[in-house]
């Protein structure tokens, strides 16, 4: 059945036509085939399923491009055992590296689930995620998948390979990228994609970076980049070069890899990820907390690089990463102007490009032919909403719990707040019992 959505502030993030202001958008299958004025859609497609927004915005689809399925069991754990971190590296040995080796099937299954039930909530409709569960490698990210396709989202998956647990792990870890990769080839349709993930040069020898660029037979590959300072020391104290630099003559930059975060890199690397044609996604949330340092992301724009926008874990709303890349770079850089535009380019513009690396139709834009990845999200605007200011609307006046609605591949999993796909409450409370003997157990 055609799908309307109208009488709302339709914003496209499409170039040639920015704004609507009483618009709707049609939807015929899983593609958008029609965008205009809604008294005209209305009249021409009279006997469409039509959502009234009731003057609220409408907007594609939002899309986070690195983030931790995994962590999600460690919201609220309390380890009593351990002492406070003071560095980067006491974070990963004291929490995140404890949770990956603890994790089993429920846990990453229940993961799965509230993380993308999250990201719905908060309208993002596309997730790539890079996960890690040492203590259960294998058929981790099907059972990442298998929650994703009950869900309806659209989603990228990888495994970070490393040598921090040993070598049979990390050939686990190979092995798991390499197999779900060509189950994500063979799947029909757009939802499903695969990446090669590592976790970090730090963490990977070059006979196992070397092992991963053969499984990989052309996949991009997920990883961090220069996150800490120890990333840095380490390749410079084992190989003599600075991160960037390893991982490209190792074979592991490109068009189709995503660097993630680049704090601890400088004005040759950042050259050398712009003629590489490689990805970069800034998390500034993540980043501030743990301390890690400054990212210097709108420098990296300015040469060129793709710099999209991310959480890494901290949160799955991206509205709330937006706000916080707006005043970060404000007050690092001490200049009121910094990522003014910046930071929107990341989450609306450059995150799609993003995408469009791995999808094959494009998302993230409300167009004739493109995927039908829609939110609607309460809005009253106190003043004009024009062509030139949506952005500070957006910035100022949302959130990502303003969503009511949300709509994936030309179904909607969310309407009036209730998902529509599987049942939250009981998720959640499944979710309770496996986090409470997953803590005993960490």
């Amino acid at each position: 059945m055609t799908k309307c959505i109208g009488n709302g502030v339709v914003i496209t993030h499409d170039g040639t036509m920015p704004l609507i202001k009483n618009g709707c958008v049609v939807v015929e299958g899983n593609r958008i085939s029609d965008i205009g004025e809604t008294d005209r859609v209305r009249t021409e497609y009279p006997n469409a399923d039509f959502l009234d927004a009731k003057g609220s915005f409408i907007m594609p689809g939002m899309i986070n491009t690195h983030g931790h399925i995994y962590s999600a069991m460690a919201r609220g754990m309390m380890l009593k055992d351990t002492k406070p971190s003071k560095s980067f590296a006491d974070i990963l040995q004291n929490l995140w590296w404890r949770v990956d080796r603890a994790l089993d099937l429920p846990e990453i299954r229940m993961s799965a689930y509230t993380t993308y039930i999250d990201c719905i909530k908060n309208g993002v409709t596309t997730f790539f995620d890079h996960h890690a569960s040492a203590g259960h490698v294998r058929g981790s990210l099907m059972e990442i998948a298998n929650a994703a396709g009950s869900l309806g989202i659209r989603t990228s998956l990888c495994y970070e390979v490393s040598d921090r647990d040993g070598e049979g792990i990390a050939q686990q870890g190979i092995r798991e990228n390499a197999d779900f990769i060509e189950y994500a080839r063979s799947q029909e349709g757009d939802l499903i994609k695969g990446m090669f993930g590592l976790h970090a040069s730090f963490t990977l020898s070059d006979e196992t970076l070397k092992k991963c660029v053969q499984a990989a037979q052309g996949a991009g590959f997920h990883v961090h980049v220069a996150e800490g300072p120890e990333d840095l020391a380490d390749s410079r104290a084992k190989y003599g070069k600075r991160v960037v630099e390893r991982l490209l003559d190792r074979g592991v930059l490109g068009e189709k890899s995503i660097a993630v975060h680049c704090i601890h890199v400088d004005g040759h690397e950042m050259d050398l990820l712009r003629e590489s044609g490689t990805m970069v996604v800034h998390n500034p949330e993540s980043n501030m907390g743990n301390a890690v340092g400054y990212s210097a992301a709108l420098e990296m724009m300015k040469k060129g690089v793709l710099v999209g926008l991310g959480t890494d874990g901290y949160s799955t709303d991206m509205l709330e990463s937006l706000k916080v890349a707006n005043i970060l770079h404000k007050h690092e850089l001490k200049d009121p102007n910094a990522a003014w535009t910046e930071a929107p380019a990341m989450l609306f513009q450059n995150n799609a490009a993003i995408c469009g690396r791995f999808f094959r139709q494009p998302t993230g834009v409300l167009k004739k032919g493109a995927l039908a990845d829609i939110i609607v999200a309460d809005y009253d605007a106190p003043t004009p909403v024009t062509g030139g200011n949506y952005n500070s609307h957006i910035l100022f006046g949302l959130m990502g719990r303003s969503v009511r609605t949300t709509m994936i591949d030309g179904r909607y999993v969310m309407r009036g707040r209730e998902i529509l796909t599987v049942d939250e409450q009981d998720i959640y409370a499944e979710s309770r019992n496996v986090a409470d003997s997953f803590w005993n157990r960490v």
